[in-house]
């Protein structure tokens, strides 16, 4: 190797130190300046009570979970109050690792104790990074270790595509989560823990005369919304994983890869309401009431948001039109996401068929604002106004 480096070196004109700096340079500098890349939307929605998926868009794509990480801290801590190795009033001590941490953080100082109590509290209202450190070594000893068990639960409960690698959500390449498993993640904090669960619903919490506000507004814009936990680093967008109940029924949904907090939570809130209108007329027919229409209260009237949708292909297969009424929604998920893709079979001469694919169930002014974005990006795209279905029965 040293030869072959100085022969290099004479070759080109370099010193054999310049050219041992330029190859060190050359390996280490992917590491050190790779972008993080671009957040990827995804969402699910679904009912908190059977797991049933009302809705899902890319909710197996592997993506940065940011805050949504002290779930799971939290789910390890609540495990462990359970099981009485910790009481809500136990000390914690702060490490001097915890308080070097990054913002968000509560200002811990080293030294010093918190009670789990205040430790969850600050979790889920100021998403403090030094407080999740604090529970991760309290619970085993290093953050390392905590992580090592935090994969292990994510395994056993069922999240099969999520990595963890640190307690609290920080930037980590291999700290990896789906929409599908922190639905998962979510369901199994209320129905393990839903004595704990009632501290996701906490407004705000004052520590040293400091007011910390929940960063999930949901809690008081959006009707029936009691937790759970929002997310956010560059790399992931913003995230939010949220849960609400009306007339006894519950959905947890979960968004990633938001453009902004007011966009990502708006979006959460058309996603339940549609879920919760979804799961209405099936409550009612099963009590033997006739199922009613019910009213869409922001937007355009119900009958407009039913009666249209747009289409973006042809094929002869079924895969590729699903693939690219997957690909729709993926370039316009604002105006799309709400929506139904649809793959609709249409018969041809000689018994073939050719396969449509459509996004149904949105307005006349999501399709053609859809529509106008998908043909910039080179994807066929047309608006259909669909026929009103009469009442049979």
């Amino acid at each position: 190797m040293a030869a072959a480096s100085e022969n290099l070196a004479r070759r080109s004109g370099f010193g054999r130190s310049r050219l041992l700096c330029l190859l060190v340079f050359v390996i280490v500098s992917p590491i050190l300046f790779a972008h993080p890349g671009n957040a990827k939307y995804a969402s699910i929605v679904i009912d908190g009570q059977n797991g049933r998926v009302l809705h899902a868009t890319n909710a197996d794509t592997r993506n940065y979970p940011a805050s949504l990480t002290k779930m799971m801290t939290l789910y390890l801590l609540f495990e462990a109050l359970k099981e009485g190795r910790l009481t809500l009033d136990s000390d914690l001590k702060v490490s001097a690792r915890a308080t070097r941490q990054p913002a968000s953080r509560l200002g811990l100082r080293k030294g010093q104790t918190i009670t789990a109590r205040q430790a969850i509290l600050a979790i889920v209202t100021k998403s403090a990074n030094d407080v999740a450190m604090v529970i991760a070594e309290s619970l085993a000893g290093n953050e390392r270790g905590f992580a090592m068990l935090m994969t292990a639960k994510a395994r056993q409960i069922g999240m099969r595509r999520t990595t963890f690698r640190n307690a609290s959500g920080l930037p980590n390449r291999g700290q990896l989560s789906t929409a599908r498993d922190m639905s998962t993640l979510a369901r199994r904090l209320l129905s393990d823990f839903p004595h704990y669960y009632q501290f996701f619903s906490t407004t705000h919490f004052t520590y040293g005369d400091i007011r910390h506000r929940n960063h999930n507004k949901l809690l008081t814009t959006y009707q029936g919304a009691d937790g759970i936990k929002t997310g956010y680093i560059r790399a992931s967008g913003y995230n939010l994983v949220a849960s609400a109940q009306r007339n006894g029924r519950r959905l947890i949904g979960v968004v990633f890869g938001g453009r902004s907090p007011k966009m990502r939570n708006r979006h959460m809130a058309n996603l339940l309401s549609k879920g919760f209108r979804l799961s209405a007329p099936a409550r009612l027919a099963s009590k033997g009431l006739p199922a009613r229409k019910p009213s869409l209260k922001t937007g355009n009237s119900r009958r407009s948001y039913q009666q249209w949708g747009i289409q973006v292909g042809a094929y002869k297969r079924f895969s590729p039109a699903y693939k690219i009424a997957r690909k729709a929604v993926e370039k316009a998920p604002v105006l799309l996401a709400q929506g139904t893709i649809k793959v609709v079979p249409l018969r041809r001469s000689k018994g073939r068929s050719l396969y449509l694919g459509r996004i149904l169930g949105i307005s006349k002014k999501q399709a053609y604002k859809a529509c106008r974005i998908l043909r910039r990006r080179k994807i066929n795209c047309m608006e259909l106004r669909m026929k009103k279905r009469r009442a049979v029965g």
